[in-house]
């Protein structure tokens, strides 16, 4: 008869309370570093471990490297807009919302963005601010996509030549080419839906779509 003797194993770097501080580290900025946390611990406690060591604690404190998600700022006034677009259409049924081309254009930086700067942050806690990076400008050397969608359809992707939308060119590009057309297949329930870009609220974008009988979402 035998029997498994328990074995001592290696001992750990680190205790449970010095693993709570490790944790506690990384969710104060949660765009250090696994060595700038090690760092952080060696000159704390002047205990040397590796930011493998790290990565493991904060593993087992459920956090995990990964890319922030990028938004754009919002006001309070943005936010209380949002909020009343949102309580005036809340009643449209499906068969509303059928007739209404969702439409954008936006822009794709030709340099290299690879986005290295990752966070520590939970499962399932992407969207929460703290995890958030704020973002509203776009690197030089782009170009600008505009395709338009709806629940039954969708129009082709429009590039720009130079990168650049003007009112202009939104009339002769995008209005007439694309978005009559879906007017004139959909008939007078059709509604068109942009954002408020500057090239969209020119007045020759105004009277284009008032001349083809094109509704506009606000």
């Amino acid at each position: 008869m035998c029997s498994r003797r328990h074995g001592g194993g290696r001992v750990k770097s680190t205790t449970p309370a010095e693993d709570r501080y490790i944790v506690l580290s990384a969710k104060r900025n949660r765009r250090t570093t696994a060595q700038q946390v090690a760092n952080q611990f060696l000159a704390a406690s002047g205990k040397q471990i590796s930011r493998k060591t790290v990565a493991r604690r904060l593993r087992g404190g459920g956090l995990y490297a990964r890319t922030p998600v990028v938004c754009v700022p919002l006001t309070r006034q943005h936010r209380t807009a949002r909020l009343q677009w949102c309580r005036e259409h809340h009643i449209w049924t499906e068969q509303d919302w059928a007739c209404v081309l969702f439409s954008d254009e936006s822009r794709f930086s030709l340099s290299s963005d690879c986005r290295r700067q990752l966070i520590w942050r939970e499962s399932g806690t992407a969207y929460r601010p703290e995890n958030i990076q704020e973002k509203d400008r776009y690197p030089t050397c782009s170009i600008m996509v505009w395709a338009g969608i709806m629940i039954n359809g969708r129009t082709r992707l429009l590039v720009v030549a130079n990168g650049t939308m003007t009112g202009q060119r939104y009339n002769d590009k995008v209005l007439l080419p694309h978005v009559r057309l879906f007017r004139g297949a959909v008939g007078d329930k059709f509604v068109f839906m942009d954002d408020n870009a500057a090239c969209h609220r020119t007045l020759a974008v105004q009277d284009c779509l008032d001349s083809e009988g094109i509704q506009h979402l606000v």
